[in-house]
């Protein structure tokens, strides 16, 4: 363990094995830090939150501070962050409400560039990228293996699905499917996160079943929605994403469905 003789670690914090702490860093009584992390320089860690193994977090990183909610009033909620993350310069993390599920959840492998910004009673899944200055709502839930562009805002309460791809400076104020691509001041859906897919080397079937039942529920308006999405998991359904596509969009949430714009965005 090599801690620097100007760093403040407040009795009650657990510290694991080979851990690095740098200049001037902060770290509560109540946190909790994997073996072999590293805190470069004035790092503020508080409240309870828990890092996993060798997550590295960057200066100026503030972890675990009270939410910016008007509805917090001192409760010990949590965050817990994975392992192996890559937190750079200017993060922020704020633990959970206790109105909302009590803990913020960041994944494991996740990597969150400059400035980026996870809130209260926010889940974050594995492999997930925030580009420089993304920002999270409190309560979103975000998949597996999405990307968020740089200065993106998601709205609190919305759900983004797992390998989704939001495009920089979007708002996105509506659930996006999985391997959705969303972009626009105002989100709205503009087809498939193909290069995601071919990144995590989806089979080809897989991606024309994808494109059909993207096809079949955005580009068409015969019947209802409803009724394409029953259609679609006829034709398509045996696909194992297309079903994850479809049992995404079955689920009752806080916010509507972000659809194509009227005039139709292609899947690409």
């Amino acid at each position: 363990m090599a801690i620097d003789p100007t760093a403040r670690i407040e009795d009650g914090a657990r510290i694991g094995q080979d851990v690095s702490i740098g200049p001037f860093c902060v770290v509560g009584p109540h946190v909790t830090i994997g073996d072999g992390c590293v805190l470069k320089s004035h790092v503020s860690i508080q409240g309870h939150t828990a890092i996993g193994a060798r997550t590295v977090v960057a200066p100026f990183a503030s972890l675990g501070a009270p939410p910016q909610s008007v509805h917090y009033h001192g409760e010990p909620t949590r965050l817990t962050i994975g392992t192996d993350c890559d937190i750079r310069e200017g993060v922020t993390m704020n633990i959970g409400t206790a109105d909302g599920h009590g803990e913020t959840v960041v994944g494991d492998r996740c990597f969150l560039m400059a400035n980026a910004h996870v809130a209260h009673d926010c889940i974050v899944g594995d492999d997930v990228i925030f580009a420089n200055c993304a920002t999270l709502g409190g309560h979103c839930v975000i998949g597996a293996r999405t990307f968020i562009g740089g200065l993106s805002a998601v709205h609190q309460f919305t759900h983004i699905g797992e390998g989704a791809m939001i495009a920089g400076v979007t708002g996105v104020r509506s659930d996006v499917i999985p391997f959705g691509l969303a972009a626009g001041s105002l989100a709205s859906l503009a087809g498939l996160n193909l290069v995601g897919l071919k990144r995590r080397k989806v089979s080809r079937d897989s991606i024309h079943a994808l494109r059909g039942a993207y096809r079949l529920l955005f580009d068409h308006e015969q019947d209802t929605f409803a009724r394409r999405r029953d259609l679609a998991r006829e034709r398509f359904g045996q696909d194992e994403l297309v079903a994850r596509v479809l049992d995404f969009i079955g689920q009752a949430r806080d916010r509507a469905l972000c659809m194509p714009h009227r005039d139709g965005s292609k899947a690409e």
